[in-house]
């Protein structure tokens, strides 16, 4: 069998659908067809037993797939360290995020990321929305995956990442807590908080408005440096913050709750990285993170 072949074959076993198949590995479901037909004359039974409505494998299957497997992962992983070697993706990554759901994609990355280059380390920290863009315009970090618009001298601005519904951070006891959803409208109801430090005004303008679509203004509440701070803060009942509406799986503050938007854009997240200062290895990485949400979202 050819190492394409091989491919085909094991990439069909775990998706078991042929167009999945032919989707993934970018080729037309009739070539999965034709090597996985070519295949089973070759061994002589069938691999697959197919329906009009599904694909599983049979026995005989199986044990192939187990034994092609291993053989397979050596194999790539020989070739990718010679790319890796060839390309210079060695040495240390360090990337950036600003929320936990950023940094859970970033970890999947990353775990994927070190088994195919086995000589980059891949080092993962958090940045501040007090400072949103200056371990990057330090050279502290290679790549961020943090809240759009950027529009920073020396920064590039890279793909979308996630898309998040957007949703606002309140009190437990105050009445917006008690809605299913909001209106940007009634933020005239409740202070908004905002970050110290260097958070950009175009930043602001976009999440943190001063006035509602119809005009009103929007209050302001206290400045915060940390994010522990906000969570605090608004359980004091001392104001509010939106969020992503995804925060309400990760924060289990006592006295606070999210309220989704019914009518405010999403807040989308995307990778930055300095625009003097990419690397191979950073651009890689941000290949692979596409990918990945790529296949994420085709799952879905």
């Amino acid at each position: 069998m050819e190492l394409r072949d091989i491919e085909i074959f094991l990439v069909l076993a775990q998706e078991l659908h042929f167009g999945r198949t032919a989707e993934r590995l970018r080729i037309t479901p009739s070539r999965v067809s034709h090597v996985i037909k070519k295949t089973e004359r070759r061994v002589g039974a069938p691999l697959f037993a197919r329906t009009s409505r599904t694909v599983r494998l049979t026995p005989l299957g199986e044990r192939l797939r187990d034994d092609l497997l291993p053989a397979h992962r050596q194999i790539q992983q020989a070739v990718d360290r010679a790319v890796a070697e060839a390309r210079g993706i060695t040495g240390t990554l360090r990337v950036g995020y600003s929320t936990p759901w950023c940094a859970d994609l970033l970890l999947k990355a990353a775990r994927t990321f070190r088994d195919r280059y086995a000589d980059c380390t891949v080092q993962i920290q958090e940045i501040q929305l007090s400072d949103p863009h200056g371990s990057l315009r330090r050279g502290d970090l290679d790549l961020q995956l943090s809240e759009l618009p950027v529009a920073e001298p020396g920064i590039t601005v890279g793909p979308t990442i996630l898309s998040e519904q957007r949703a606002l951070l309140v009190p437990a006891d105050h009445p917006l807590a008690r809605r299913e959803n909001m209106s940007m409208e009634d933020l005239v109801d409740v202070p908004l908080m905002t970050p110290g430090g260097s958070f950009p005004d175009y930043m602001a303008a976009v999440h943190l408005p001063t006035h509602t679509p119809s005009g009103r203004a929007i209050r302001r509440g206290p400045v915060f440096t940390y994010w522990a701070e906000v969570l605090s803060l608004v359980a004091a009942g001392l104001g509010a913050f939106p969020v992503s509406a995804r925060g309400a799986r990760y924060f289990g503050w006592p006295g606070i709750a999210f309220v989704p938007f019914r009518d405010a854009p999403p807040i989308e997240y995307g990778l930055l990285w300095p625009t003097s200062g990419h690397t191979p290895r950073a651009m890689a990485f941000a290949d692979l993170l596409g990918d990945l949400t790529d296949t994420a979202a085709s799952d879905e």
